[in-house]
């Protein structure tokens, strides 16, 4: 009973301190609440964003080199719409039906050994890498200004807070502790606010910058087995149309 009793108190005295502070700090407060939402809100959607990402191309992969015909990979992948390995498929099938359409795939460059439709499916690889890692870092940044920031902010609150309780004291004319403390406790809030932004922000960016990280080298590491695949297809099927003649 003590303990919630202190707590209680300890909360409401917390909530004393900000409504008896000045108007600057008071507006620090706000920006730090402000940041504060913000982070939070981006924190749980990016986390329910690599979440499902990773779940999705978990079940991609396993589709994929299940040797499942492409046809139908492309129908799974429609539904797969947080998967960057599945937008990457996808981006590289559709390129290799636009090129059918257009030429005969299994015909050579004139020019030399590499295939024109191998240029045209590693550059919409390396265009859909790029947008799928700008969708997975959007936000992110805000979490590192945040992180740099906010302690700061809080600081400033701080300090202007503690010039107004020594000016406090000088028209008083009295520095005795009860009436430093009031004073200075409730600026010090302002210190502890940036820092409980900040120390979540920092935590997130460096755990979603890890994650990030690695989806991205997952689809580096399928953008190159795709390649490859492909690559090896279309010298299965060369073979097989000169051994017909």
């Amino acid at each position: 009973m003590s303990g919630i009793s202190l707590g209680g108190a300890f909360g409401s005295d917390i909530i004393q301190m900000i409504l008896h502070a000045g108007i600057v700090v008071k507006f620090v407060l706000l920006i730090l609440l402000f940041f504060s939402v913000i982070c939070w809100t981006i924190i749980f959607t990016k986390w329910k964003l690599i979440r499902r990402a990773n779940e999705e191309n978990a079940y991609f992969l396993d589709l994929f080199w299940e040797n499942t015909p492409f046809t139908k990979l492309y129908a799974e992948s429609e539904e797969l719409t947080f998967s960057p390995v599945a937008q990457l498929f996808r981006a590289g099938y559709a390129e290799i039906n636009r090129f059918g359409k257009i030429h005969n795939p299994d015909t050579p460059r004139e020019s030399g050994p590499a295939h024109p439709l191998m240029d045209v499916v590693e550059r919409a690889l390396k265009k859909t890498v790029i947008d799928q890692s700008n969708r997975l870092e959007k936000a992110v940044s805000f979490l590192a200004t945040t992180g740099n920031t906010t302690p700061f902010i809080g600081l400033f609150g701080t300090v202007w807070g503690i010039m107004e309780s020594f000016r406090g004291i000088g028209l008083k004319g009295s520095a005795n502790l009860a009436v430093v403390a009031p004073g200075i406790s409730e600026a010090l809030v302002a210190t502890a606010a940036g820092l409980a932004a900040a120390i979540p922000a920092v935590v997130a960016f460096n755990f979603f910058n890890s994650k990030v990280s690695r989806l991205k080298s997952e689809m580096d590491l399928f953008s190159a087995d795709f390649e490859s695949l492909i690559e090896r297809q279309m010298v299965r099927r060369s073979m097989a149309s000169k051994e017909g003649a």
